[in-house]
């Protein structure tokens, strides 16, 4: 276990477009960034969370050659972001008014959740989620 706590995350997407990525989480979301610069799109979800959205080609740079070219991973699901809600449904309506692939309607899981899956257009996959009550 870590001794230092966490206080802040910062959870970053490597992304084929930038500026399409920003404008698809824009409209999902219905908030503009809170940084849009080249190399970076952040949105501030909570005083200790936030969404970020770097190009693939500017994390190869950085990452080198140690990794394969993210660009290679583009389309395959290589991460899950699992937001929760207090309207699952509105959330889900939105998202189905803007186009966004559905991968699952909202339904319930057996962990306590009614949930739906998105993808957006690089294939990671985005969950929001409800208590079930």
């Amino acid at each position: 276990m870590m001794t230092n706590s966490i206080s802040h995350s910062l959870f970053i997407l490597y992304v084929a477009d930038q500026t399409k990525s920003a404008a698809f989480y824009s409209a999902l979301l219905q908030m503009q960034p809170t940084l849009d610069v080249p190399g970076m799109t952040e949105y501030t979800l909570s005083d200790s969370s936030k969404l970020g959205l770097m190009p693939n080609k500017g994390i190869a740079k950085i990452l080198g050659d140690q990794v394969p070219h993210p660009q290679t991973g583009n389309g395959i699901p290589r991460c899950e972001i699992y937001w929760t809600v207090s309207d699952l449904d509105a959330v889900f309506q939105h998202a189905v008014a803007l186009q966004i692939k559905v991968i699952a309607a909202p339904s319930a899981m057996d962990w306590g959740h009614r949930v739906c899956y998105l993808a957006d257009e690089d294939g990671h996959i985005i969950a929001f989620a409800q208590p079930i009550q």
